[in-house]
């Protein structure tokens, strides 16, 4: 093992037989001396091992014999497994409260990481680096000399060193809570496997027509209605908000009326009726919703939601390079094990556009970074399609796309088929209530009586 200079330092090696007792002999005087000149240090806190039997998430588990919780277990006989093949993966453990971390570590089983690094977090969501391994080669790995707080630790692989997944024996996280102890996991404990970071979207595409709640017939209303009462984390629109021609005064008088009742808590994106303004290409989209659809200055934008990563696109423009060349960036710096991205125009669709090309080259991208769900508009039905590659090739390693375009405008019907899609919804207005969890997602198409239409599978991140 190589050794890592102060204060990051990997323990390797044995000391020689012949100095022990010369170093044994040294230690009782120093240990002697300090107790005689510095007794007040007796109450000090002492950096011990703080992790064992915590509760512990993993991005994936290889079965229910390798489960999170046997990293933490103190037995060496047991391990959690990844599942293989992929990268990231990761492993978390909640110490209970925020502690002062001095070491770290890792009992490799034979399925190591060759790159990996330690992190600590406050809530779960926010990670700051303490250790980095560039050249694991397994084993035990001794991160020495640390210094970090939080509450949360991480360890997060990057790139495996075999083809198999990552396995750990074991986790020890060495510190202490500045003499006080762990504050208790607030009741009821989550299971060691439950993962943490759930939360609920609302989504839907091609959305208000110019008409209000005073017309029975209006549907955005009554779709709107029913994203507020799902009350979920936040809400997504994949594009054609507001028709025909997406003025700022027809924003206004209709979308404000019914989706303007939660536009904070809104992450939208335009579609092509956005560009139809007089006043210009997206102009009144621009002026309604202003820094919400524009967080980062462009109308293309990222941010992250418990563990996930989320990518909101502009399709109108992706024959522009600012846009590939901004997607391929964000995807390079993202920490995130989930991926899920949107936009208007869908690659592939059953519906009376049906497949759109413009859309292909994103999601090679997409699909290169392992992406996992793509969220699209244009059609206006509901479709979710089996994961697969950009070629339409069915695989278990794609991506799935859901056309979710019933959110309020005038109904298409279905017209030619397409391989891989498994459930179409024609004529019945809804929403998408997205279910995310630290490892995977699913969701349900409900419609405007209620009712949960469609309930999709259950898939776990790449």
């Amino acid at each position: 093992m190589r050794l890592h200079p102060q204060p990051l330092q990997r323990l390797t090696g044995a000391t020689r037989p012949g100095t022990v007792a010369a170093v044994l002999a040294a230690v009782l005087l120093l240990v002697g001396g300090l107790l005689l000149v510095a007794p007040a240090r007796a109450g000090a806190a002492v950096d011990t091992v703080i992790s064992t039997g915590k509760p512990a998430t993993a991005s994936s588990v290889e079965g229910s014999s390798y489960g999170a919780q046997n990293a933490f277990d103190g037995n060496a006989a047991t391990r959690w497994a990844s599942i293989e093949g992929k990268d990231p993966q990761w492993l978390r453990v909640d110490l209970g409260a925020t502690a002062t971390v001095s070491r770290v570590t890792l009992n490799w089983e034979a399925a190591y990481g060759k790159t990996y690094r330690v992190e600590l977090s406050d809530d779960g969501s926010t990670w700051t680096r303490i250790a980095n391994e560039t050249a694991g080669n397994g084993g035990t790995d001794d991160w020495t000399g640390l210094s970090g707080k939080g509450r949360y630790l991480r360890v997060y692989g990057t790139a495996r060193g075999t083809s198999y997944g990552y396995s750990l024996y074991g986790v020890e996280v060495y510190g202490n809570f500045g003499g006080g102890t762990p504050t208790p996991t607030p009741t009821p404990s989550p299971s060691p496997t439950t993962p943490t970071g759930a939360f609920t979207v609302v989504a839907a595409g091609d959305i208000a027509a110019q008409c209000t709640a005073a017309d029975s017939a209006c549907a955005h209303p009554k779709t709107a209605a029913l994203a507020q009462q799902i009350n979920p984390k936040f809400y997504l629109t994949m594009g054609d908000n507001q028709y025909d021609d997406a003025r700022i005064s027809d924003y206004r008088a209709y979308y404000d009326k019914s989706w303007g009742a939660f536009k904070a808590k809104t992450h939208p994106i335009p579609g092509n009726h956005e560009t139809y303004d007089p006043a210009g290409s997206l102009a009144g989209y621009k002026e309604y919703f202003g820094a919400i659809a524009y967080p980062q200055g462009k109308s293309y934008y990222s941010f992250d939601e418990g563990n996930w990563h989320f990518i909101a696109l502009d399709s109108n423009s992706f024959d522009q390079t600012a846009q590939i060349d901004w997607l391929k960036a964000d995807l390079a710096k993202n920490a995130k094990s989930c991926i899920a991205a949107y936009w208007h125009h869908p690659l592939y669709s059953s519906g009376g556009h049906g497949n759109d090309p413009v859309s292909k080259p994103v999601w090679k991208i997409l699909y290169a970074a392992k992406a996992d769900l793509i969220l699209n508009g244009h059609d206006h039905h509901y479709e979710r399609f089996a994961p697969q590659d950009p070629d339409g090739k069915a695989t278990s390693a794609g991506m799935v796309e859901i056309v979710g375009g019933m959110g309020g405008a005038e109904p298409y019907d279905i017209e030619t088929v397409q391989p891989n899609s498994q459930k179409r919804i024609s004529g019945q207005y809804g929403v998408l209530k997205l279910d995310f969890t630290d490892t995977g997602y699913g969701w349900t198409y409900v419609g405007i009586d209620g009712q949960v239409k469609d309930t999709s599978p259950k898939y776990s991140c790449h």
